[in-house]
């Protein structure tokens, strides 16, 4: 994760403000490492900021919200897996349409290439 991502993390309340070594450089636990992997987990997956924002404010106040965390991941979770749909069927249609140009490149080597439209002989149409 780049330096200006998780300054705007800290800046939008993602992360907590962390220690700094005597050169400036923040100091990450594990413990925060793990939770920028998360995020960065939830944003990768087109988890909106906002919705982050929620279940950040929501972590920080501890185990009694863990029902609604929990309720947040489920819907994220479904709506990957619709996405995931998506990507399937794209992926296949992408695999069909590769599999037809294969089709068609091995005609023209066989064959060589078929015209979709007649060709007109410049020479025999009439000048206007």
């Amino acid at each position: 994760m780049t330096t200006h991502t998780l300054r705007y993390y800290e800046r939008v309340g993602l992360i907590q403000p962390v220690g700094r070594a005597h050169n400036g450089h923040r100091r990450y636990s594990e413990a925060d490492e793990a939770w920028i992997n998360f995020l960065h987990c939830m944003r990768a997956t087109n988890m909106p900021i906002r919705e982050m924002q929620h279940y950040a404010e929501l972590r920080e106040q501890g185990d009694s919200t863990s029902l609604d965390r929990r309720k947040i991941l489920e819907d994220h979770q479904a709506a990957i897996a619709a996405q995931i749909v998506e990507l399937q069927e794209a992926h296949a249609l992408l695999t069909h349409k590769i599999a037809n140009y294969r089709k068609i490149e091995q005609r023209i080597r066989i064959r060589g290439p078929q015209l979709t439209e007649p060709e007109v002989d410049s020479t025999l149409v009439p000048a206007s």
